[in-house]
């Protein structure tokens, strides 16, 4: 079976923090409520959107969600149609692709984002070619449900012993368990190490070149 190096984006491959703070900020002003704490925010990075208007507003209707999650959208497609939506990949992230790739690992991405967000910040930094699977919240369940990671094997001829997760959220984590995959939390995201321990990570990097060193074990 192919080796298979599933990504989470935000988070992992790239910074997106104050990008997912400022759209979350300006889609709750523009209903009328506060504009939520990052910490607040950095809680639900990694759900798909309903799911997280769900989480952070647990008191309001599945429609309320719904309508949440469209005025997200609105507000980054806004902020990228004005330049504000710069999401620079993490120091070491294009190595350890390189790395990968020289090895043999086929690699992936899982991620909250839709298709068209996924599409807009690979091609920006010229990776979409790099990568033979692509999973976002478009197709599948909310993580942590595994749909996205078994898709990702089937499509890359991978199975669960030979597939790393990463990703920086206890739900890459979870996901990754559920998947029956090797989970890899990364140090350098938005939930604390202990958060990522605790949801069952298998091993904690913190930097792009451990992971690479791990992935020796696999050869």
């Amino acid at each position: 079976m192919n080796r298979l190096a599933i990504f989470d984006c935000d988070g992992t491959l790239v910074d997106s923090q104050h990008n997912i703070c400022a759209a979350m900020a300006r889609c709750f002003l523009a209903s009328g409520r506060a504009a939520p704490s990052p910490e607040r925010t950095r809680r639900v990075v990694g759900l798909s959107l309903i799911e997280a208007m769900a989480m952070m507003l647990p008191d309001d209707a599945p429609d309320t969600h719904v309508a949440m999650a469209e005025d997200y959208k609105r507000a980054f497609q806004a902020m990228r149609a004005n330049g504000l939506d710069e999401e620079p990949l993490f120091d070491g992230v294009a190595a350890l692709i390189e790395g990968l790739e020289a090895v043999g690992w086929r690699l992936g991405v899982a991620t909250g984002k839709s298709d068209r967000g996924l599409a807009l910040c690979l091609k920006h930094h010229a990776l979409h070619a790099r990568f033979t699977t692509l999973q976002t919240a478009d197709r599948h369940p909310s993580k942590p449900h595994p749909s996205m990671i078994d898709a990702a094997m089937a499509e890359a001829g991978a199975s669960p012993e030979t597939t790393l997760m990463i990703g920086d959220t206890s739900y890459d984590i979870m996901m990754a368990r559920a998947a029956g995959v090797t989970a890899v939390g990364v140090a350098w995201g938005y939930h604390d190490v202990e958060d990522l321990r605790r949801a069952g990570a298998h091993h904690i990097a913190h930097t792009p070149g451990e992971i690479l060193a791990l992935t020796k074990a696999f050869a």
